[in-house]
């Protein structure tokens, strides 16, 4: 028997509008993310089903845990693209680097060592989430002159910036673009994270949307559809870039 007083189920966001996910690690064995092929290829498929078809993989390089190079990375890349054609998948499947803004880094600078990008001279970089780099600003100018244009991933997570906002406008006011977590807004990373990312998301200052898709955990919780009105409001506001990339 109908009934009339039931609520209507909520809507799944629908990345299809998105259509390319630039922030993920999918590369198999290489650092927190997928441990293997198998599961690589299962990640891409619950990903299509969700929408998506193109992936920037961004796999850490991060010195003290992760020690990816610019060739591991292209390597690793390649074997991931065979094996989703021999499974038949119809994604675009690209790789660039989450780079952790350490003395690496900069020693990568220091040499001139051409950085993965995501496209053009778009670099996806990440810091400490336990405390500020004293180092950073001189990295990321570093960077800009170089002729990189720097991405802070996940800037919600760093959760000791919610005492400290005007840092996120002096990143903005030096040129940096904001990546959103989108699992951030259904509260994946606790209720800290996800009210600093309706903050940022108020403020205009997100730029570009990821998943930072690890594992089937993640995959999960992108079927949350708490995430499907503030994906919607970033697509209507016509500022995020995926589709560009």
């Amino acid at each position: 028997m109908f009934n009339f007083f039931s609520k209507p189920k909520a809507s799944k966001a629908d990345f299809s509008q998105l259509g390319v996910d630039m922030h993920s690690h999918l590369l198999p064995g290489i650092d927190d993310g997928s441990p293997d092929m198998d599961t690589t290829l299962q990640l891409i498929k619950g990903m299509m089903d969700l929408g998506y078809r193109k992936f920037i993989t961004t796999p850490h390089i991060m010195w003290d845990m992760y020690r990816n190079s610019r060739d591991i990375i292209l390597e690793k890349l390649d074997q991931v693209r065979e094996a989703a054609a021999k499974e038949g998948l119809q994604a675009e499947i690209n790789a660039a680097a989450e780079y952790f803004l350490d003395d690496h880094v900069a020693e990568l600078l220091r040499n001139n060592e051409p950085l993965l990008t995501v496209s053009g001279n778009l670099v996806l970089t990440e810091f400490s989430m336990a405390y500020p780099s004293h180092s950073l600003k001189d990295i990321l100018f570093e960077m800009q002159m170089q002729g990189y244009q720097p991405i802070i991933a996940h800037p919600e997570r760093y959760l000791y910036l919610d005492k400290n906002k005007d840092f996120y406008e002096e990143l903005k006011d030096i040129g940096c673009l904001f990546q959103l977590n989108i699992l951030s807004c259904g509260g994946y990373y606790g209720k800290s994270a996800q009210e600093l990312a309706g903050y940022l998301l108020k403020k205009g200052y997100y730029d570009l949307v990821g998943t930072d898709l690890h594992s089937f955990r993640h995959l999960d919780g992108l079927q949350n559809p708490a995430l499907a009105a503030p994906l919607q409001k970033l697509l209507d506001g016509g500022k995020l870039k995926n589709t560009e990339l």
